[in-house]
């Protein structure tokens, strides 16, 4: 099922495995915009202590792009997330 847009000026936030788990959601709408570099800060605002026991392991995109946020690639970390953009935090997956 695909997720519905986001309401006008804001952008979808996905959270999947441990993400979905810590916020106890599978999606919300955050408001727009809001630098790259900037999401893991907001997010511990939200959720305290998810930057050191999710996100810090976690893979990030922007409308099915992964992005950068280990400060590595500047482009990445500048990136603006705009109103209608699609964010998905997307944690280590295990198989075994």
């Amino acid at each position: 099922m695909a997720n519905p847009k986001p309401p006008a000026g804001q952008f979808a936030l996905l959270y999947f495995a441990a993400a979905s788990s810590f916020t106890k959601r599978n999606s919300e709408n955050i408001p727009a915009p809001v630098r790259a570099a900037e999401l893991f800060e907001l997010l511990e605002g939200k959720y305290p202590g998810i930057r050191d026991k999710v996100l810090s392991s976690c893979a990030v995109t922007v409308n099915l792009e992964y992005i950068d946020l280990d400060g590595e690639d500047a482009a990445d970390m500048d990136l603006v997330i705009k109103a209608g953009d699609e964010v998905a935090i997307i944690p280590p997956v295990s198989s075994g």
